[in-house]
């Protein structure tokens, strides 16, 4: 098995996710670093043994390397565009984090490269590979719980609240992260219903920012928030049907509360990553009583997301991977969303640009 040499470009928190996982695997190794502080070069270059000549402050030099088979971006939501972008022009896989773009117009100049530049991409919807997730689209498809009726889906987390004191961070600077909590924890939300039951068509909304202000982290000073922590809306997926989501960065006692639940004609399936290992289906028996099993879910479910990355890297593209198509049609609905929200009315996601020209362009 040949080696994947991979670049990593971003050197936060989230990147210790993914290489833990990759660590864990075979046909992979970290041959270039990327990241604007030196001190995080110096540090993870040791981390990884990845020599001085190999370590990049500008995003763009590690893409052009030849040593570089393929990229991971781990980056602040401002630098998705144009890093997707260099990896299109220059032909490298790429496999970056979610939302797709800052802006619904970032996804909208990035379509027209894709349609040219057609190169593996995977978009970082990682609850995908949540396996009571994947199980729950297997079931959903063999028609285990009958027509599907309605949807809500919640994700909840605790870290903004008043109780904890959070500073002014970039999550909260809509010139970097463009919307809060919605693209942050929403895209996830979004993604789940595209995953499991099918595209939205129509949404209505309502976001607020509950917390107005924080504590600068340099000066000490309060400074206003105007972005996001909260959001609802209600969403028509295709066929017709009703989906309820909520999320909030202030729900106190929610470390990473993201629960689905799906209702049919003969059944429900009730998941949440909490407990990824477990589905609850609820259906009647032979009497029509009501039965609730706990499910095991089967190790045919367990893939992890960075083997699927090294696989379409490699050339296998599995049909639920979430890629460009993803990325583009998913910042598409959080517009919609947001459009929703800004001017009181239901939005139409066939109001917000153009599809994904399948026949033109590939994932």
């Amino acid at each position: 098995m040949q080696t994947i040499r991979l670049g990593l470009i971003g050197l936060g928190g989230m990147a210790n996710v993914h290489i833990e996982q990759l660590q864990k695997l075979e046909g992979a190794a970290f041959s270039a670093i990327c990241d604007s502080d030196a001190r995080k070069l110096v540090e993870w270059g040791a981390r990884l043994g990845i020599s001085a000549e190999s370590h990049y402050s500008e995003p763009e030099a590690l893409i052009r390397d030849p040593n570089v088979d393929a990229v991971l971006s781990i980056t602040p939501n401002h630098v998705h565009a144009e890093i997707i972008q260099l990896c299109l022009l220059h032909g490298k896989p790429l496999m970056t984090e979610k939302p797709f773009t800052r802006t619904f117009g970032e996804a909208e100049d990035l379509l027209e490269i894709a349609r040219i530049r057609k190169v593996p991409c995977m978009v970082g919807f990682s609850y995908r590979y949540t396996p009571s997730f994947r199980l729950a689209r297997e079931l959903i498809r063999e028609g285990r719980i009958g027509a599907i009726r309605h949807v809500f889906i919640q994700y909840l987390q605790q870290w903004g609240s008043p109780l904890f004191e959070t500073p002014m961070n970039w999550r909260m600077d809509p010139a970097v992260t463009g919307t809060g909590t919605l693209g942050d924890l929403g895209s996830h939300m979004v993604d789940a219903a595209r995953f499991l039951i099918g595209e939205p068509v129509r949404v209505s909304s309502l976001m607020s920012s509950l917390i107005k202000e924080r504590k600068d982290p340099v000066s000490g000073d309060s400074v206003p928030v105007n972005i996001d922590d909260f959001a609802a809306f209600v969403a028509e997926l295709e066929a017709g049907i009703p989906a309820v989501f909520q999320t909030s960065r202030n729900a106190y006692g929610a470390q990473n509360q993201f629960e689905i639940s799906v209702y049919g004609d003969t059944g429900s399936l009730h998941m949440n990553w909490e407990d990824g290992d477990h589905l609850v289906w609820v259906h009647p028996n032979e009497e029509r009583c009501e039965v609730r099993e706990k499910i095991a879910v089967p190790e045919r479910c367990k893939l992890k997301q960075m083997q699927d990355f090294l696989d379409l890297v490699r050339g296998t593209m599995r049909e639920e991977t979430p890629g460009l198509r993803d990325g583009y049609l998913n910042q598409r609905v959080l517009e919609a969303i947001v459009r929703s929200a800004s001017e009181r009315r239901s939005v139409d996601i066939e109001e917000v640009g153009a599809g994904w020209p399948v026949k033109e362009a590939g994932r």
